[in-house]
């Protein structure tokens, strides 16, 4: 099985860190965490919008907090490494930097897992647009795209390709997972 996997949230528990980091920009100190996290799981551009944070001070500020985070405190979800082992290939398509990205998965000895990365450096236009699902798709011939958000599962659908919503039950998609310890049970026997 090929997977094609969204990073943050889904593989990595990064939204602690996603939020502390946005918190900064927000002007308002009333704002809590977990308003920003709702903001967030639904995008970064619903939150900037949401939380009048001007896109030009979040472009220039936001990967930059975020990076002075430490990588031990974004964390890869419990089993995730048994499905990623078990898979043919792993690829990831994230608005996170390459250098950001790989430095996560150099802390946690992840990076041999991936066959291909595609990040905000690659020149795709922002998830939910299907360029760069459609490029690894044709490259690799998908079968599952893991995603915590609706923007990460909105361009599989629209390819043909199979979704599995990670700790999202509000999300359309072909599988709903809360843990990966599920993965084999809710997904692989039920395409046995």
């Amino acid at each position: 099985m090929n997977i094609l996997w969204d990073f943050d949230g889904t593989i990595f528990d990064t939204y602690p860190t996603i939020v502390k980091a946005f918190k900064k920009l927000v002007k308002d100190d009333s704002v809590t965490e977990a308003e920003i996290l709702k903001q967030m799981k639904i995008s970064s551009e619903v939150a900037i919008k949401h939380f009048n944070v001007e896109k030009s001070v979040f472009d220039e500020n936001f990967h930059v907090l975020e990076h002075q985070l430490s990588p031990e405190d974004k964390p890869a979800f419990p089993h995730v490494e048994d499905v990623l082992k078990w898979a043919d290939k792993n690829v990831i398509v994230t608005h996170k930097s390459r250098e950001s990205t790989l430095a996560i998965l150099a802390y946690f000895g992840m990076e041999d897992y991936f066959t291909e990365i595609i990040t905000k450096d690659d020149g795709y236009k922002r998830k939910p647009d299907t360029g760069a699902y459609a490029y690894l798709h044709d490259k690799y011939h998908l079968d599952l795209v893991i995603g915590d958000r609706e923007l990460d599962l909105k361009p599989a659908r629209e390819l043909g390709i199979k979704t599995c919503a990670f700790q999202n039950d509000a999300l359309e998609a072909d599988y709903h997972l809360t843990s990966y310890d599920q993965f084999f049970n809710k997904v692989i026997d039920k395409n046995s």
